[in-house]
């Protein structure tokens, strides 16, 4: 442990102590680096942006999404699961409670036409590109 900062040359590098130190942390506080809720997936196109997001057990009604500028921000909450009388948990993995997801986007949408819908679980969104943003094909012209 001692030594786990040596680089090959022998020389100590703190870049690599920060990165094994922030692991350790994820350990410790139970967190699994890149492991965020809810899970988001994000497709890019010159038309717009298309994100799916895994929300299994929130309703529709509970959930807010907003358009800040580039960022796109999902929050919602997941209401924990009734127990029976005489019921107890025996193990208990889910996660329930109020929850904030945001992501930059790489251009600029237009608010007007965005898509959201909810189906089983999943999330789909659809954010079409700005016109202004959409890239624009110039024409070389042959020189005399």
């Amino acid at each position: 442990m001692l030594w786990t900062g040596l680089n090959g040359t022998g020389l100590w590098n703190p870049w690599r102590e920060f990165g094994r130190l922030r692991r350790e942390m994820d350990d410790l506080l139970g967190r699994v680096p890149g492991r965020e809720y809810p899970a988001l997936n994000v497709w890019t196109s010159e038309d717009g942006v298309a994100i799916t997001a895994e929300l299994p057990g929130v309703k529709a009604e509970d959930l807010d999404i907003s358009l800040t500028g580039d960022t796109l921000t999902i929050r919602g909450t997941r209401a924990p699961e009734e127990l029976k009388e005489g019921e107890a948990y025996h193990r208990r993995e889910r996660a329930y409670g109020t929850f904030v997801r945001s992501v930059r986007l790489p251009f600029g949408i237009d608010g007007d036409k965005v898509e959201a819908t909810s189906q089983n679980g999943l999330l789909r969104l659809t954010l079409p590109r700005a016109e202004e943003e959409k890239p624009k094909k110039i024409e070389v012209v042959q020189g005399k």
